[in-house]
């Protein structure tokens, strides 16, 4: 099972050439078993908001889109989610990829990402 980074799932949808090939192997390997964490909406939506991040359309018709056409299921952030991500080491200080890290952590799912940051962190496999 893979769940994405937000970056991961931005590049899937819009220039999945940014993705390594080893990403891409992965995800064609999984396909069935992908996961996007609802904070991502968020992440996304406030990154456009602030025209840190250029979408073809806004950030929920192009969430809704991706997730339909890549076979991505979503992942709710739940409290159980939410108070993990407050017990990780203090190595990321993002709450966004805390809140991915947990949500891998207690699914047993790897990572899609480039930040190397996440590396760090225990009980997390990082796909790049």
């Amino acid at each position: 099972m893979l769940l994405f980074d937000t970056h991961a799932f931005v590049w899937l949808a819009s220039t999945p050439k940014e993705l390594s090939r080893s990403a891409k192997r992965a995800i064609r390997e999984n396909a069935g078993r992908l996961y996007l964490s609802s904070i991502s909406a968020l992440e996304i939506a406030i990154l456009f908001k602030r025209k840190r991040l250029i979408l073809p359309m806004g950030p929920a018709e192009f969430i809704d889109r991706a997730l339909g056409q890549h076979g991505i299921q979503e992942i709710p952030v739940d409290r159980t989610i939410a108070i993990a991500s407050t017990g990780l080491p203090d190595i990321h200080n993002d709450p966004f990829d805390r809140l991915i890290i947990a949500t891998a952590q207690l699914n047993g799912m790897h990572i899609v990402s480039k930040d190397r940051l996440l590396r760090s962190y225990p009980q997390v496999v990082i796909v790049w």
